[in-house]
């Protein structure tokens, strides 16, 4: 999510619980088995693959779940068809939302979207109307305290970064998603501490959200739509304070 280091924070303390864990794993190995179905199992080739890979191994996915899923994908072990389901979005004050989802039965997961979104009294959109708002990023976050912001803004740059701004306590690093995993490789070699990283969807149009009631409905709908089996990820273009994240997240 756009602006969203503590959010992301948040969500990484919570996988610290084995049950957490486990969904983690699961919806892991559904991305890597999808990503290795379309475009094949190695990961030198396969710039998605190596993106979750990496991803995984950053949860502490267990090598052999990463492998098996790959060997699911390329079709090496029998698995259940998954194909891929995006729902657009809104919730309450204009927030915009993207659910991607990967499943093997359509009308199940689109039930569950939908009764979500009646719940939180968000709307569900027409095709186009919020991912046309977003472009798909490379993102990696850095301890602000760790270096100056200019001395970053040169390491990036040199690496292949597009962009360096302050976000919270962290700085955020943008990058093209052909060029991600070399930015990554050449600020670790250059000693920056680097935070979550992942190529994601970024919005254009951030809204900033400053009531508490407001933000608290809004993650635990978020947070809600996260927990469901089908559902990958969700972006959105929500701005929360860190301040106030904290106090709801």
């Amino acid at each position: 999510m756009a602006g969203h280091s503590k959010w992301a924070n948040i969500k990484h303390r919570k996988a610290a619980s084995d049950a957490v864990k486990g969904k983690v794993f699961s919806k892991m190995a559904k991305e890597i088995m999808v990503a290795a179905r379309l475009g094949g199992g190695d990961p030198g080739g396969n710039i998605t693959l190596r993106s979750l890979i990496q991803k995984a191994r950053g949860v502490n996915m267990p090598m052999d779940n990463i492998e098996r899923a790959i060997k699911k994908g390329t079709g090496e072990i029998a698995a259940d068809a998954m194909e891929e389901v995006v729902y657009e979005g809104f919730a309450a004050g204009g927030v915009s939302l993207i659910v991607s989802c990967l499943t093997d039965n359509r009308n199940r997961t689109a039930a569950e979207v939908r009764h979500l979104f009646s719940k939180y009294n968000g709307n569900l959109g027409t095709q186009g109307s919020v991912i046309r708002n977003y472009s798909r990023k490379g993102q990696i976050f850095v301890d602000a305290t760790s270096m100056e912001e200019d001395k970053l803004l040169e390491l990036a740059l040199e690496a292949g970064a597009e962009d360096v701004h302050p976000s919270g306590e962290e700085f955020e690093v943008i990058t093209d998603p052909a060029d991600f995993h070399g930015v990554v490789e050449k600020l670790t070699q250059a000693g920056v501490k680097l935070g979550e990283n992942e190529i994601t969807m970024i919005s254009a149009l951030e809204v900033q959200v400053t009531d508490k009631d407001q933000a608290a409905q809004l993650i635990k709908f978020v947070s809600a739509l996260e927990e469901l089996d089908d559902v990958q990820n969700v972006y959105s273009n929500f701005d929360i304070d860190d301040a106030l994240l904290e106090q709801v997240g």
